[in-house]
């Protein structure tokens, strides 16, 4: 493997995760609040508005979520089945690390 394509993979799989993160936490704001705003997701990620919305703006392409300027984010059926299959990961993983001892707070960042 060339370390161009390296680079493609490594890329494609940060893509992965962002997109998990994303659609996780959407699910989950939706859960909280009726909807997932921008700004929620800039707050409870930890980074810039511009970045969300370029994120959100991927996200619609990849066609997971639908969303329209000044408007909160919604999971499309396609979100929806990722956010499920990625939360129900992190629960095992989160699970593993506190049977391990590690501490919750730990285990859930």
């Amino acid at each position: 493997m060339s370390t161009a394509e390296r680079f493609r993979r490594v890329r494609e799989d940060h893509s992965r995760e962002t997109a998990e993160d994303y659609v996780e936490l959407i699910q989950a704001l939706t859960v909280e609040n009726g909807e997932a705003r921008a700004v929620d997701l800039a707050t409870r990620l930890g980074v810039s508005q511009v970045t969300v919305t370029k994120t959100i703006q991927r996200l619609v392409r990849d066609g997971l979520v639908t969303s329209q300027p000044y408007r909160a984010v919604f999971l499309t059926e396609e979100g929806r089945r990722l956010a499920d299959e990625s939360r129900r990961r992190h629960e095992i993983v989160v699970g593993f690390l506190l049977a391990l001892g590690v501490g919750e707070q730990t285990a859930e960042t």
